[in-house]
């Protein structure tokens, strides 16, 4: 019988899809037991998995049935797709169907810092009174919005923000200047954007040319008082340079869903400390209830289709 292993988190109800049709090993810990993995993938000929899995060479060598990685999500920075590919393995992401959950969860973090009457519960709890006058924090409406990548969530974003009657522009190499998704934004270039935003959003690739993009020197390109969203991938920020620019006001608040080091733990998480116009969330921006299932519905039946006869 044909053999699935799925070594992170999978709904009950597309596991039970998953296990009517296959052999199922089902263990949402097994990705942190890597002997333990290999062992279960040699005679598995589909693994699923999330963004703590890592798929590579000698992964490969040890599942030599391996026919399909399912990606329940988007990245696909822990897939070796190189070798995948010269193993015949077939790698099926989700593309897209998570978009909107990272979109309103951008709308959401840039809503909650450019305001920034949302933290004042606990002084409020104490019998304070913080009005600090008649006003207080910013509108989104008149702002510039900034989206460095303009894929599919970067454009749901995008109509957001329209409504908000933000003015909204985008850099993106890779989409020609003839799309139509231009109509939703302002094509410009990286320099511009990051001078005219009042809130940048990434939502680009972790590459070479994307690594530490967000550094010192980009930070004093950028407005005094500009908000910072990434939920796209960690290694873009330079993480140290944000948190110096954070405590100094330089910036006037960051969301951060994605880290260089993940989980976030020791010195990587103690230079955030007392910084309180900052919002972390542990990867999390693309889950949703209704994203999560319909990934996991997405990649089951992917799965499924691609391996029954």
């Amino acid at each position: 019988m044909t053999k699935a292993v799925v070594p992170e988190y999978l709904p009950a109800e597309q596991l039970a899809r998953l296990s009517g049709a296959f052999e199922v090993v089902y263990d949402p810990d097994l990705h942190a037991d890597r002997a333990a993995l290999l062992a279960e993938l040699a005679g598995a000929e589909a693994v699923l998995i999330r963004n703590r899995t890592r798929i590579d060479s000698e992964l490969l060598a040890s599942a030599a049935r391996l026919r399909i990685v399912g990606r329940l999500g988007v990245g696909l920075d822990n897939i070796d797709l190189t070798a995948c590919s010269k193993a015949g393995v077939a790698v099926i992401p989700a593309i897209g169907v998570n978009a909107v959950s990272v979109a309103e969860y951008v709308m959401g973090a840039m809503l909650v810092l450019v305001r920034g009457v949302f933290s004042m519960t606990a002084a409020m709890v104490a019998g304070e009174w913080p009005r600090q006058g008649h006003a207080f924090g910013r509108e989104l409406r008149g702002k510039t919005l900034g989206l460095v990548g303009f894929g599919a969530i970067a454009r749901h974003v995008a109509e957001r923000a329209a409504a908000f009657e933000m003015r909204v522009m985008a850099f993106d190499p890779g989409v020609p200047a003839g799309d139509p998704a231009w109509r939703s934004a302002e094509r410009v270039d990286l320099d511009q954007l990051v001078a005219d935003a009042d809130v940048i959003s990434l939502h680009t690739p972790l590459t070479d040319e994307t690594r530490n993009l967000i550094g010192p020197s980009m930070i004093e390109k950028m407005r005094p008082g500009t908000v910072l969203i990434n939920t796209a991938r960690g290694g873009i920020v330079d993480e140290d340079a944000l948190a110096r620019a954070l405590r100094d006001r330089r910036l006037g608040g960051a969301a951060i869903d994605v880290f260089a080091s993940e989980p976030l733990r020791g010195e990587d998480a103690a230079r955030f400390a007392g910084i309180d116009n900052l919002i972390l969330s542990p990867h999390l921006a693309g889950n949703s209830h209704e994203a999560v299932d319909e990934v996991a519905d997405m990649i089951v039946d992917a799965v499924i289709g691609a391996l029954q006869p």
